[in-house]
Protein backbone atom coordinates (compact mmCIF):
# COMPACT_ATOMS: atom_id res chain seq x y z
CA UNK A 1 0.00 0.00 0.00
CA UNK A 2 2.82 2.45 0.79
CA UNK A 3 4.28 1.78 -2.68
CA UNK A 4 0.99 2.84 -4.26
CA UNK A 5 0.86 5.99 -2.11
CA UNK A 6 4.48 6.81 -2.98
CA UNK A 7 3.70 6.42 -6.66
CA UNK A 8 0.62 8.63 -6.67
CA UNK A 9 2.07 11.32 -4.42
CA UNK A 10 5.32 11.60 -6.40
CA UNK A 11 3.55 11.41 -9.76
CA UNK A 12 0.93 13.92 -8.64
CA UNK A 13 3.58 16.41 -7.55
CA UNK A 14 5.54 15.96 -10.80
CA UNK A 15 2.41 16.47 -12.88
CA UNK A 16 1.23 19.45 -10.80
CA UNK A 17 4.62 21.14 -11.08
CA UNK A 18 4.76 20.44 -14.81
CA UNK A 19 1.35 21.88 -15.70
CA UNK A 20 2.55 25.51 -15.45
CA UNK A 21 4.37 24.72 -18.72
CA UNK A 22 1.22 26.11 -20.30
CA UNK A 23 2.87 29.50 -19.71
CA UNK A 24 5.54 28.41 -22.18
CA UNK A 25 2.83 28.36 -24.83
CA UNK A 26 1.15 31.63 -23.84
CA UNK A 27 4.36 33.62 -24.13
CA UNK A 28 4.37 34.83 -20.53
CA UNK A 29 6.91 37.68 -20.25
CA UNK A 30 8.56 35.95 -17.29
CA UNK A 31 9.04 32.73 -19.27
CA UNK A 32 10.28 34.58 -22.36
CA UNK A 33 12.82 36.44 -20.22
CA UNK A 34 13.84 33.18 -18.53
CA UNK A 35 14.58 31.56 -21.86
CA UNK A 36 16.54 34.64 -22.94
CA UNK A 37 18.49 34.56 -19.67
CA UNK A 38 19.55 30.96 -20.37
CA UNK A 39 20.41 31.76 -23.99
CA UNK A 40 17.68 29.46 -25.32
CA UNK A 41 15.84 30.28 -28.56
CA UNK A 42 12.14 31.08 -28.18
CA UNK A 43 11.01 28.26 -30.46
CA UNK A 44 12.41 25.82 -27.87
CA UNK A 45 9.91 27.32 -25.39
CA UNK A 46 7.03 26.13 -27.58
CA UNK A 47 8.54 22.67 -28.11
CA UNK A 48 9.21 22.21 -24.38
CA UNK A 49 5.75 23.50 -23.48
CA UNK A 50 4.06 20.96 -25.72
CA UNK A 51 6.39 18.14 -24.64
CA UNK A 52 5.95 18.81 -20.91
CA UNK A 53 2.17 19.04 -21.11
CA UNK A 54 1.97 15.90 -23.24
CA UNK A 55 4.36 14.06 -20.91
CA UNK A 56 2.33 15.03 -17.83
CA UNK A 57 -0.84 13.77 -19.49
CA UNK A 58 0.82 10.50 -20.49
CA UNK A 59 2.03 9.90 -16.92
CA UNK A 60 -1.47 10.05 -15.45
CA UNK A 61 -3.48 8.30 -18.18
CA UNK A 62 -3.77 4.52 -17.78
CA UNK A 63 -2.10 2.34 -20.41
CA UNK A 64 0.26 3.91 -22.93
CA UNK A 65 3.17 1.95 -21.45
CA UNK A 66 5.71 2.74 -24.16
CA UNK A 67 4.79 6.43 -24.15
CA UNK A 68 5.22 6.47 -20.36
CA UNK A 69 8.81 5.24 -20.79
CA UNK A 70 9.41 8.04 -23.29
CA UNK A 71 7.81 10.59 -20.96
CA UNK A 72 10.03 9.52 -18.06
CA UNK A 73 13.09 9.71 -20.31
CA UNK A 74 12.07 13.08 -21.74
CA UNK A 75 11.54 14.63 -18.31
CA UNK A 76 14.89 13.22 -17.17
CA UNK A 77 16.76 14.80 -20.07
CA UNK A 78 14.88 18.10 -19.76
CA UNK A 79 15.52 18.46 -16.03
CA UNK A 80 19.17 17.45 -16.13
CA UNK A 81 19.77 19.94 -18.94
CA UNK A 82 17.76 22.62 -17.10
CA UNK A 83 19.84 22.15 -13.94
CA UNK A 84 23.08 22.49 -15.91
CA UNK A 85 21.79 25.52 -17.84
CA UNK A 86 20.69 27.32 -14.66
CA UNK A 87 23.98 26.50 -12.95
CA UNK A 88 26.00 27.83 -15.90
CA UNK A 89 23.82 30.96 -15.98
CA UNK A 90 24.79 31.61 -12.35
CA UNK A 91 21.34 31.06 -10.89
CA UNK A 92 22.65 29.66 -7.59
CA UNK A 93 20.36 27.43 -5.55
CA UNK A 94 17.51 27.66 -8.04
CA UNK A 95 19.67 25.42 -10.23
CA UNK A 96 18.73 22.55 -7.91
CA UNK A 97 14.95 22.74 -8.47
CA UNK A 98 15.03 20.61 -11.64
CA UNK A 99 17.02 18.02 -9.66
CA UNK A 100 14.31 17.97 -6.97
CA UNK A 101 11.77 17.28 -9.70
CA UNK A 102 14.08 14.59 -11.06
CA UNK A 103 14.22 12.91 -7.63
CA UNK A 104 10.41 12.86 -7.48
CA UNK A 105 10.33 11.46 -11.01
CA UNK A 106 12.69 8.65 -9.96
CA UNK A 107 10.37 7.78 -7.05
CA UNK A 108 7.42 7.75 -9.45
CA UNK A 109 9.30 5.55 -11.92
CA UNK A 110 10.47 3.03 -9.33
CA UNK A 111 7.13 2.71 -7.53
CA UNK A 112 4.77 2.60 -10.51
CA UNK A 113 2.31 -0.30 -10.64
CA UNK A 114 2.85 -3.25 -12.96
CA UNK A 115 0.07 -2.00 -15.26
CA UNK A 116 2.09 1.13 -15.93
CA UNK A 117 5.35 -0.66 -16.72
CA UNK A 118 6.60 -1.67 -20.14
CA UNK A 119 7.99 -4.97 -18.84
CA UNK A 120 6.75 -6.89 -15.81
CA UNK A 121 8.82 -6.93 -12.63
CA UNK A 122 10.94 -10.03 -11.96
CA UNK A 123 9.33 -12.55 -9.59
CA UNK A 124 11.72 -11.59 -6.77
CA UNK A 125 10.52 -7.94 -6.70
Amino acid sequence: MSRKISYWVSTGIVVALTLPAVTYLTGSPQVVEGFNHLGYPQHLRIILGLAKLTGALVLIVPGLRLLKEWAYAGFTFAWVIAAVAHYLAGDGLSSAMPLVLLALLVVSYLTRPAGRRLAPLPASA
